[in-house]
């Protein structure tokens, strides 16, 4: 097995190290998926279905989508 790491920014981003950019053929611009369960974590490139379902639930998700919800959590 092969280790890759990334360092997190201040805003919790992580640059995709090449390794596993290579073995995901990940492109700029194209999405990926992070699938969970039981603690552990896979990462993935998200296949279009992924990106329907997330576009589907969109319009659900409104309940936190107020001003002091947007300040609370702004440095997450």
């Amino acid at each position: 097995m092969r280790t890759a790491t990334s360092k997190l920014t201040r805003k919790y981003q992580a640059t995709i190290p090449q390794p596993v950019r290579a073995a995901l053929q990940l492109s700029a611009g194209d999405a990926i998926a992070f699938d969970i369960e039981d603690g552990v974590i896979r990462l993935r490139k998200a296949l279009p279905i992924d990106q329907e379902w997330a576009k589907a639930l969109e319009g659900t998700l409104t309940e936190w989508s107020g001003d002091a919800d947007e300040e609370a959590y702004r440095d997450l």
